[in-house]
C-alpha cells in the first residue's frame, strides 16, 4: 500500500472518518427531539424514525461531506508520507505545489495554489447555492 494511490485513498479516509462522524453526530444529536416522538407515535420502527430525523438533516450532512471533503482535498501530509510524490503514480496537487516550491518555481506553485483554491470553493459553493435553491 506503501507508494500506491490506494494507500493515499485509505490514508486520507482515515484522517477524515471522525471528522465526519463527529459533525454528523453533532447533527444528528442537535435535531429536534419532536421529530423523533412524532415518527414513533405515527408507528415508524426505529429505522424508519432514524431515517426521518437523516431528512431534517440532511443539509448539516451534507455540510459535514463538505468540510470533510475540502479538508482532505487540501491534504499534503498523508499524501507526502505514503505516496512519497511519485511523478505519474503518486503525484496529486498538493504534492505538486509543494515540490514546485521546493523547486523555486513559485509562480507554478501558486498558480497550482490557486486552482485548489478555486476547485474547493466551487464545490462550496454549488453545495450553497444547491441549499439555498431547495429552501
Amino acid at each position: 500500500m506503501l507508494f500506491t494511490l490506494n494507500g493515499i485513498v485509505i490514508g486520507v479516509s482515515i484522517l477524515l472518518t471522525p471528522i465526519i462522524v463527529s459533525f454528523s453526530s453533532s447533527a444528528l444529536g442537535a435535531s429536534d427531539i419532536q421529530i423523533r416522538d412524532l415518527a414513533k407515535t405515527l408507528g415508524a420502527s426505529s429505522i424508519q424514525t432514524n431515517l426521518a430525523i437523516m431528512r431534517e438533516t440532511m443539509w448539516s450532512i451534507v455540510l459535514t461531506v463538505t468540510a470533510a471533503f475540502n479538508r482532505g482535498f487540501g491534504e499534503l501530509g498523508i499524501a507526502m508520507m505514503v505516496g512519497a510524490n511519485i511523478l505519474g503514480q503518486t503525484r496529486v496537487l498538493t504534492t505538486s505545489i509543494a515540490l514546485q516550491s521546493v523547486m523555486g518555481n513559485y509562480a507554478l506553485a501558486m498558480a497550482f495554489g490557486i486552482i485548489l483554491m478555486a476547485i474547493v470553493i466551487a464545490v462550496t459553493l454549488v453545495i450553497n447555492l444547491v441549499e439555498r435553491l431547495r429552501q
